[in-house]
């Protein structure tokens, strides 16, 4: 059976997971890991995406990401691809390093954040990486260790998290340690581990109760939600891509683009189009990449090779342009 589609939104909460093709180790030392977190840590800050946590195992990584302007996509293969190279340069090593594409459950955040959190936190613990709660407050490869306080990452976001146990730092770090220390009897939650009906129903016993009651559920193998939930997401993503075919149909085109965005700043579209670093420039293919990726789903490797700069480059332009057009209320259709 063929694999749906990824469902990619801005703003969307992603628990993503990636495992070392035929389970092997992708961390064989604490170098790696530091390597990874350096490269993830860069990744993210330049793509505007916001982590709640992570955890690095042995063979497989969990994180917890709030997609900004730039595809959830995009950054896991920049990520992925990165790491992969020099993970196999540094070794002499051929061949692949992740097990197949990486695992992406997009999860309805005013009822999971916290809960995956906590799962996703308390990962080095359950496999036996630390002993205890005490070590695991410390410990380096964990986002926990930075909602305790005890390391720092300005990558990972903590006042967002700790501010749902109290306002102020000491009893709200206090109160979530508590709550990841009531995790640890639950053992492991393959609830939380992925999508579908069953997960977000909280298992099969929660769900034969529902449809006693006669609730019944839409599910999606890909979303971790209510009903509504799952409703309001796939509906928002069919409307994505309907939004996508309009503009092609109607003949929307990067060069069509770069005339609109022309329109808007009084630039010639051969200027928006070069490479130049005056801020009159830089302004304007920001805003053309943003929609270019967001409105048409151009890939930003293609628009990397048609500006003669790096992919790195094209997506903070993306986040830029995206902070341009909610702030002056601009879009790319003629209202």
């Amino acid at each position: 059976m063929p694999r749906s589609a990824r469902i990619d939104a801005a703003d969307a909460v992603h628990h993503i997971m990636v495992r070392g093709i035929e389970r092997k180790k992708i961390f064989e030392s604490d170098d790696d890991r530091k390597h990874f977190l350096h490269r993830l840590g860069e990744i993210l800050q330049d793509t505007g995406t916001t982590c709640f946590a992570w955890s690095l195992m042995p063979n497989h990584f969990h994180l917890l990401c709030r997609t900004g302007a730039v595809p959830i996509s995009t950054v896991m293969r920049r990520l992925l691809t990165g790491y992969a190279v020099w993970f196999n340069r540094s070794r002499r090593r051929h061949g692949h390093l992740f097990q197949n594409r990486f695992k992406s459950i997009l999860c309805q955040e005013e009822a999971y954040l916290l809960e995956l959190v906590r799962y996703i936190h308390l990962n080095p613990l359950r496999a036996g990486l630390v002993q205890g709660l005490d070590e695991l407050d410390s410990y380096d490869y964990s986002g926990h260790s930075v909602l305790m306080g005890k390391n720092k990452n300005p990558w990972q976001v903590t006042e967002e998290i700790l501010r749902y146990f109290s306002s102020r730092p000491a009893p709200a770090r206090k109160a979530y340690r508590s709550f990841v220390e009531a995790g640890i009897v639950q053992g492991r939650r393959s609830d939380l581990a992925g999508g579908g009906l069953i997960r977000s129903a909280g298992g099969w016993d929660s769900l034969r109760q529902k449809r006693r009651e006669g609730v019944y559920q839409r599910s999606d193998e890909r979303i971790l939600g209510d009903s509504e939930f799952v409703t309001r997401v796939l509906a928002r993503s069919k409307e994505q891509m309907n939004q996508r075919h309009v503009l092609r149909s109607a003949g929307m085109d990067l060069d069509k683009i770069a005339k609109r965005v022309s329109h808007m700043t009084g630039l010639a579209p051969k200027e928006i189009l070069t490479a130049g670093r005056q801020r009159p420039i830089v302004r304007a293919r920001s805003l053309f990449c943003y929609w270019a990726v967001r409105e048409l789903g151009v890939s930003m490797s293609s628009l990397a090779i048609r500006f003669g700069i790096s992919v790195v480059a094209v997506s903070k332009a993306v986040v830029r342009g995206r902070k341009i057009a909610e702030q002056e209320k601009l879009s790319l259709l003629e209202s």
